[in-house]
């Protein structure tokens, strides 16, 4: 029966001593499902957030999946009551470990839990002493998943596919990234418990959050909440539920968003028990923090946590990964590495500056993404986002060519009219130190300006062809859109992402539109097209797509081929249907005329010829 399956509560080795005597030891939450959240919840050792034994340094609980061959030790976590994010708590005797099963089958699973000083973040499976539930075994029987549609359930987890592009690991197919990089405090929601902006600052310079404008309700979004969706605390965090549905209805797929933005431009998100805290979390924030991932998870929304800022960088153990850093990439790996789509990303602007002159060196970028690799049990993406310039570009990205631990940067290009050059430089520098980047662009500049509001900029001609289409082009692996901070609905105050619903839509058609072609075997060769300001991404002799802008007259595409080729053209700014221009066929060696759109040559146009 199909209920099996879901909500199971399985009472296993209810003999073990310890804990409340009254409630099971270990019990199994969960859909038992393949990709679905099955949780451990053990009624382990009663402590809070403030215990003199630190429940997130001190104790060390993991639990140990394995079916066949295969074995995935996941990391585990205190959660006070188990349901803090309804009541508060601080204290409790609840612990959990979170597992996503990759396979179908009877998983086996075994419990190591236990207790020694800074054990957390030190390396050594002799370390310790033994808690009681130390060593609790128990099986779980995983079903396929029932999930459809753009439920990344359905699909699976989103992976590096090795040649540029993300792919799921359920269905093999290519994933394209159209996110909102703004507000990157998109986490400082005003129904989360204990978030506020804290600064003792007097003077705030443009572009940095003022205290007194308070924390994102995206009120305007609440209209889009829809019953049955998930709330917390008698009907709070509507908001930002609401503005989730938004985004997924305009084909928004990725939220940027600062998991720790302590000193930086906001001051007002952060794990932890206090801002000025460094080694202890918020349970029932983080829990909050937990109900708004999983509807990302289920509405095919990609979690981008940005870990930290260019300004605070070094504020964890100045800038190594000792034990401040490895213990909140480990609470962050053990509450949320289990979702299905999710980029760790270095940090905002990594790397010292002239104006920002403490930052990480090149061998501390490398620790740290390392510990996220091996923290984390499952497959995800480490990105590095850039500062703007090409300089900081190419002195902080070079050295990491061939790091077999990075995925690619998450590029910050200050002029759009550089973007197609810039994604393309790093694609072909990291194919070329032999592991092949995924290049996402994910800010554009200038940083006053990013995607202006359709009030300000109704067409976004210039964001649609240098940006959009240029990253897209080139290879690169999806876009984020970042609103710069003079214009309404900015960067750290939007509260209505509606303020660009004309932008949605047209990179929302360019990154479906381009998934239908076998991107892995394409490469950008702008050569082929004689068209000024032209891009084209082809599979010579199968498939070209062209980018034209307005007002181009009989381009012409370089041919090497006997073959005969289909014209077809495509609105960039309207989406449709393909259709038939004024040459319809191409045949021939050499240079060969591929004709004119079917209206407006004022327009922009994709031609695809194939």
């Amino acid at each position: 029966m199909k209920n099996l399956t879901y909500i199971l509560l399985v009472v296993l080795f209810a003999s073990c001593n310890s804990g409340d005597s009254t409630k099971p030891d270990v019990t199994v939450e969960g859909e038992l499902q393949q990709w679905h959240k099955v949780t451990l919840v053990l009624n382990g050792p009663e402590t809070s957030e403030w215990g003199k034994e630190n429940p997130f340094l001190d104790y060390k609980l993991e639990a140990t999946f394995t079916l066949g061959n295969k074995s995935i030790t996941v990391p585990g976590y205190f959660a006070a009551d188990g349901n803090a994010g309804e009541t508060s708590a601080e204290e409790g005797s609840i612990w959990k470990v979170h597992f996503s099963p990759e396979e179908v089958g009877t998983w086996n699973y075994k419990i190591s839990f236990k207790k020694g000083k800074n054990i957390v973040v030190i390396d050594g499976e002799e370390l310790g002493d033994a808690v009681a539930l130390d060593g609790i075994e128990g099986t779980i029987e995983i079903a396929t998943s029932d999930k459809t549609g753009d439920d990344f359930r359905a699909k699976g987890r989103i992976v590096n596919g090795g040649k540029g592009y993300f792919k799921f690991q359920g269905t093999n197919n290519i994933w394209i990234k159209n996110g909102a990089d703004s507000p990157e405090n998109f986490l400082a929601y005003h129904e989360f418990d204990q978030t506020h902006r804290f600064t003792l600052k007097t003077v705030i310079r443009e572009g940095e959050a003022n205290p007194k404008d308070g924390l994102h309700k995206y009120e305007s979004h609440v209209v889009d909440w829809k019953e049955g969706n998930p709330t917390w605390q008698g009907g709070k965090g509507k908001g930002i539920i609401g503005a989730l549905n938004y985004l997924k209805s305009v084909g928004a797929n990725s939220v940027y968003m600062l998991t720790m933005n302590i000193i930086g431009d906001g001051k007002d998100v952060w794990p932890y028990s206090d801002y000025n805290e460094r080694y202890r979390f918020d349970c029932s924030k983080l829990d909050q923090w937990e109900v708004v991932f999983d509807y990302m998870e289920s509405q095919g929304i990609m979690m981008h946590f940005v870990l930290q800022e260019t300004e605070n960088e070094c504020l964890l153990d100045m800038g190594h990964t000792g034990v401040q850093r490895k213990l909140y990439l480990r609470e962050l790996a053990a509450r949320f590495g289990h979702h299905l789509a999710i980029t760790y990303n270095l940090g905002e602007e990594n790397g010292p500056t002239n104006w920002s002159p403490i930052g990480q060196t090149d061998q501390q970028r490398k620790e740290m993404a390392s510990y996220i690799k091996r923290v984390n049990p499952y497959p995800c993406n480490v990105m590095l986002h850039t500062h703007s310039n090409d300089h900081h570009q190419d002195i902080y990205l070079e050295p990491l060519l061939g790091f077999e631990l990075l995925d690619g940067p998450s590029m910050q290009v200050a002029s759009p009219y550089k973007v197609h050059e810039r994604v393309l430089k790093w694609i072909d520098e990291s194919e070329k130190a032999g592991k092949r980047w995924l290049v996402n662009l994910d800010e554009i500049g200038p940083a006053s300006k990013g995607a202006m509001p359709d009030s300000h900029d109704a067409k976004h001609d210039t964001i649609r062809h240098q940006c959009l289409w240029g990253t897209l082009l080139a290879g690169g692996g999806g876009v984020e859109w970042y609103f710069g901070y003079r214009y309404p609905h900015n960067d750290l105050n939007l509260e209505d992402f509606r303020s660009r619903d004309n932008w949605w839509k047209q990179s929302t058609i360019a990154t479906q539109f381009m998934q239908q072609f076998p991107l892995e075997e394409m490469k950008c060769m702008d050569e082929l097209i004689k068209a000024k300001g032209a891009y084209c991404l082809a599979k010579p002799g199968e498939v070209y797509v062209v980018y034209l802008p307005k007002g181009t007259r009989n381009p012409r595409l370089r041919l090497k081929s006997d073959k005969t080729f289909s014209v077809k053209w495509f609105s960039p700014t309207l989406g449709g249907e393909l259709q038939n221009g004024s040459a319809t066929e191409i045949k021939g060696n050499g240079m060969q005329r591929i004709g004119n759109p079917p209206s407006d040559l004022g327009k922009d146009w994709v031609v695809v010829i194939q």
